[in-house]
């Protein structure tokens, strides 16, 4: 059992490293282009060619030994070639003949011409005597067709082991394009789908943060209108009771407006609840700066429903008056126009007090900084604040954003 466990741990290792090794591989050859692909393929076989000349192709020298070793079941036996003839020994190595001094006796006529062999005995050795320029020729020509032999077969070695090698690159190249093929597309749609998912998210934050920051600044209220209107509302209730009734109502009638949009926390709204909360803010006004502050409104029916971000006109407004008309001492007129141009809403609020620079702002209310940056945030480049010089005085406050209706 431990020995068939630690197989099966092996096993698993190794299919493991074979999985990373296909996965990498895999995910490198996705995230090559075709043409990258193909160059690497071309240089491959480049390559290949080049280690195959060298491997498989370069000039060797053949050894031919004279005395290979005898194979399994044949008899012992030596046969040698020499210039006088071929010697041949079953048992023992052949030595050259030591010719006789003074033969005594006659030989017997063996010899026919141009050679001659002795009647061999049994063990004995057998001697073709052949002229010494056979007898040379013979060996040149057994020794070369021995190394022509050996030299066709280390070729034939060499063609197969080549032959392998190149189809070998060949086999892995096209396993690489059948890869790129198939798991190719699934790896950049797995990359494409991360990638996809990354941007998602880092939207979604960024929308958040923003939508964040906006409910932050519209959270923003103007504590010193609320103080002065209820210091307004509690003096005139010693001297002008009715009057002082209907401030009251003018600001229940604000609060109603104005603490809904503050609560909801929305994004965006619509020019006709901002409209009626201005509405509200300028009666309010009206009642505080009486003759001082005459108010034209001009919003169309149809705009009402128009998508416009929350408590902007009302800063605009805000603006207008505490820097334009409430420090003028015969105050002035304010004037607030809706109207689409080029696919964009238009909201224009106009006064023609003593403009920007002369009174320093005192209030924690939203100001035209913070509007540009919530134009920003919201419509880019397509949301935009102009602010211009009205003839003779006064300043011209003008918001742009992309017309479409709420929700």
């Amino acid at each position: 059992m431990p020995a068939r466990r630690l197989l099966q741990q092996h096993l698993a290792t190794v299919l493991a490293w074979l999985h990373r090794a296909f996965d990498a591989t895999s995910t490198w050859v996705s995230q090559l282009s075709w043409w990258k692909f193909l160059l690497v393929a071309a240089l491959s076989l480049w390559a290949a060619n080049i280690l195959q000349d060298e491997l498989f192709s370069g000039s060797e020298e053949v050894v031919v030994r004279a005395d290979s070793p005898k194979r399994k079941g044949q008899p012992d036996s030596n046969i040698l070639i020499d210039d006088s003839g071929i010697h041949f020994n079953p048992r023992k190595p052949v030595r050259p003949p030591v010719p006789p001094v003074a033969p005594e006796a006659p030989e017997p006529p063996a010899r026919a011409a141009g050679g001659g062999a002795s009647a061999p005995g049994p063990g004995e050795s057998v001697h073709i005597e052949l002229p010494p320029q056979i007898g040379e020729e013979l060996s040149n020509a057994i020794e070369m067709a021995v190394e022509s032999a050996a030299e066709e077969k280390v070729t034939r070695y060499h063609k197969q082991a080549s032959t392998w090698f190149i189809s070998f690159v060949t086999l892995l190249i096209l396993a690489l394009l059948a890869m790129k093929a198939l798991v190719g597309g699934k790896k950049r749609a797995e990359a494409e789908t991360m990638t996809a998912n990354a941007a998602a998210e880092r939207a979604s934050m960024q929308r958040q943060l923003s939508e964040t920051k906006m409910q932050m600044m519209q959270a923003q209220v103007e504590p010193h209108f609320l103080f002065n209107t209820l210091a307004s509302v509690e003096y005139l209730i010693e001297t002008n009771p009715p009057r002082a009734s209907a401030m009251q109502r003018s600001l229940i009638q604000y609060l109603r407006a104005v603490l809904p949009q503050m609560r909801d926390n929305a994004v965006v709204t619509n020019l006709g609840r901002e409209a009626d909360m201005v509405k509200a803010y300028l009666n309010l006004l009206k009642m505080r700066m009486e003759e001082r502050l005459i108010v034209d409104m001009q919003i169309p029916e149809g705009l009402r429903t128009a998508a416009f971000p929350p408590m902007m006109l009302q800063s605009m407004v805000e603006n207008a008056i505490k820097h334009g008309l409430e420090c003028k001492e015969e105050g002035g007129t304010l004037k607030i126009v809706a109207d689409v141009a080029g696919n964009k809403l238009r909201v224009i609020v106009t006064d023609d007090g003593v403009g920007f620079g002369v009174v320093p702002s005192d209030g924690t209310g939203l100001g035209l900084p913070t509007i540009r940056e919530r134009l920003k945030l919201l419509h880019g480049d397509q949301g935009q604040l102009h602010i211009a010089a009205n003839t003779p005085s006064g300043v011209i406050a003008t918001i742009e954003v992309p017309f479409q209706l709420s929700k």
